[in-house]
């Protein structure tokens, strides 16, 4: 499944998902992870509507968000379009996200993982 996560140093999520610039997309799955692109967003509708609508279209393949920080409006959006936000308490390195996911995928996911690995599955 595609991951998401919100950022600003490239390697950490540290950005609110409204203000984010810059989106790491990860495929992610119990054997491991791989980086696959950034997805940049310098050239967004100045109106707030319009600019959360624009993020999610481009994020509509993955199944997870990681974000510092989401508005309300914006996580409504994103749970609409099968889009599972996570809101990390601080910076957080991706990598450390990265594996744990990996580790919980293998385990025993939670069902809240379990239906975004659902929603994965149908976005292909």
């Amino acid at each position: 499944m595609k991951v998401a996560f919100s950022t600003k140093s490239l390697d950490k999520v540290d950005d609110h998902f409204g203000h984010a610039k810059t989106l790491a997309i990860y495929d992610v799955d119990e054997t491991g992870y791989r980086f696959l692109e950034y997805r940049h967003f310098e050239d967004v509708p100045d109106e707030e509507y319009d600019k959360i609508n624009h993020k999610v279209e481009r994020i509509k393949d993955c199944a997870i968000v990681y974000v510092i920080a989401i508005g309300a409006t914006a996580a409504a959006r994103v749970v609409k379009a099968k889009i599972h936000p996570v809101k990390v308490n601080e910076p957080t390195p991706i990598e450390d996200i990265l594996q744990k996911l990996v580790h919980t995928l293998k385990t025993n996911p939670p069902p809240w993982l379990k239906k975004a690995l659902l929603d994965s599955k149908e976005k292909m």
